[in-house]
């Protein structure tokens, strides 16, 4: 089942092609690196309008070479949310836009079960999209794990600029699956796990991650966090050539073992306005008892 961040208003891609997309944050419209864009672009016209171009180093990272005048930071809105964007010395922008399908099912799931006590764990959580979904949606708790200091920073943020301030958002800065496995010893749970692990990184103190190696023990390990009574369990992937199919099975061995329900797993899809297309954008696992 594929979803599609299709409500966005703030935010669109105009085009793709030749491993790049244009895209428009609110009034600033960016071009940036994209592999997935395979296809060569078929009308430059629509790329005349980019405000910032990022280019890549042959040395690792990149530069953006500005066009206008664009601010060091802005801000965008998604329904009644909203967040801070700044293009990044790595090419990302502080939000990836196509969870906005994940934050729609999060508070969907949050408000829809009228409950006032519940808990949320967000690993590997970056700037706090699904953290202040969750928060706004009325979770009673949200714990919000990364191991990136800015990230946490960053993070705050988007909780003042959504009013959340007196919302019960803890930030840790942690490896998280050594979080997980002290949040086992302390006898916690949470109602809702939301995790986005990278392809590769390292934790605070310089750990190696790779999530084909570590994946299946991360989930494992967290879903024996999950409460008597809980809401969701999600994972998303943006690892090239990791398939549905795997993440599928790696749910079903841990997660559904342990507590039954279903799983659903598809591609996270945004739409093209130029030529009506979509653009992949990683995948995600979903259990719900």
């Amino acid at each position: 089942m594929n979803q599609i961040a299709k409500d966005w208003k703030d935010y669109e891609v105009i085009d793709t092609g030749n491993k790049e997309k244009l895209e428009r944050w609110n009034h600033i419209v960016l071009r940036r690196p994209d592999p997935v864009c395979i296809w060569p672009i078929e009308d430059a016209t629509p790329w005349h309008q980019a405000d910032a171009i990022y280019h890549r180093s042959h040395k690792g990272g990149g530069y953006w070479e500005t066009k206008k005048q664009t601010k060091e930071f802005w801000t965008i809105g998604y329904k009644e949310l909203r967040f801070k964007i700044s293009p990044t010395g790595f090419k990302h922008t502080g939000l990836f836009p196509e969870q906005a399908a994940n934050w729609d099912f999060i508070m969907k799931s949050i408000r829809n079960s009228q409950r006032k006590d519940i808990r949320i764990l967000n690993l590997f959580a970056y700037t706090g999209g699904a953290t202040m979904a969750a928060a706004k949606a009325g979770a009673n708790e949200v714990v919000h794990v990364d191991a990136a200091k800015g990230m946490i920073q960053w993070a705050k943020e988007n909780m003042q600029l959504n009013h959340l301030e007196d919302h019960k958002i803890r930030f840790i800065v942690d490896d998280c699956l050594k979080f997980v496995k002290r949040e086992q010893r302390r006898n916690r749970t949470y109602d809702g796990i939301i995790m986005d692990p990278p392809s590769y990184g390292r934790g605070p103190k310089k750990e190696l991650w790779k999530l084909e190696d570590n994946l299946y023990e991360l989930v494992n390990e967290t879903q024996k966090l999950l409460s008597e009574d809980p809401l969701f369990f999600i994972v998303n992937c943006y690892t090239t050539g990791f398939s549905c199919q795997t993440l599928q099975e790696t749910l079903q061995r841990s997660v559904q073992k342990e507590h039954g329900g279903s799983i659903e797993t598809g591609e996270n899809l945004l739409p093209v306005t130029h030529d009506h297309s979509v653009l992949p954008c990683g995948i995600f696992g979903r259990w719900i008892p």
